[in-house]
């Protein structure tokens, strides 16, 4: 098995993410780079870790000529993948992967953080039906994948068949705290629906042991 661990660098300094990094090794297949250390670092974090298998988690969303030229910017400093939104529409996808080089193209669908009550206040259809719907228009736009909740992934699966990826965030192993997740599952769960690979911050990088709680994580997928 590959291993789909991907920890959350959601940390202040380039420094505290490299720590991370060397305390849970091997145990993980990679890192997530979100907004908060790319706005206090800027590209040299990306740089610094674009060897470790990166997922630059920037969440582009802006009219298409602007998303074209920040992944041609962006994808020069190595991440593996970089997402966008997919409510950003077809033209703002299909510019994204008009730049996009080695780097894999990966389309947002909807938020963990938004439940269904969420969903219908800002106008649009519950997640059922929202997620594999721009989980499809993605794929259509020339995508490689798509984010998604754990709860979404049979969904986006059944419209989007292999190779074409699934990285869901909402992982908690069983006993964890939710945080500010409402659509979560256990990382086995989120595995055996259809995920190719997890992100997980808070239950590894805020574990006494960031190591032996990724290794656990492991066995339980193993």
């Amino acid at each position: 098995m590959v291993n789909p661990i991907l920890v959350a660098l959601d940390v202040p300094s380039l420094e505290h993410a490299l720590a991370l990094v060397d305390v849970v090794g091997d145990a993980a297949g990679g890192v997530k780079i979100g907004m908060e250390l790319f706005d206090a670092e800027g590209p040299r974090a990306v740089e610094a870790l674009a060897e470790r298998g990166l997922f630059l988690d920037l969440k582009l969303h802006d009219i298409p000529t602007t998303v074209r030229r920040t992944v041609a910017a962006l994808a020069p400093l190595g991440p593996a993948m970089l997402n966008v939104h997919a409510l950003g529409g077809r033209a703002m996808l299909e510019a994204a992967n008009e730049t996009k080089g080695k780097t894999k193209i990966l389309a947002v669908t909807i938020l963990t953080s938004l439940g269904d009550g969420d969903l219908k206040e800002i106008g649009l259809p519950p997640a059922a039906e929202a997620v594999p719907m721009l989980a499809a228009l993605a794929r259509e736009a020339g995508c490689d994948g798509v984010v998604c909740a754990p709860a979404d992934v049979a969904a986006v699966r059944a419209v989007a068949p292999a190779p074409f990826l699934i990285v869901t965030p909402g992982i908690r192993p069983a006993g964890s705290p939710a945080d500010d997740q409402v659509r979560t599952m256990t990382p086995r769960q989120a595995l055996d629906a259809g995920a190719d690979y997890l992100v997980v911050g808070r239950p590894i990088t805020r574990a006494p042991d960031p190591r032996a709680a990724a290794e656990s994580i492991l066995r339980e997928l193993a």
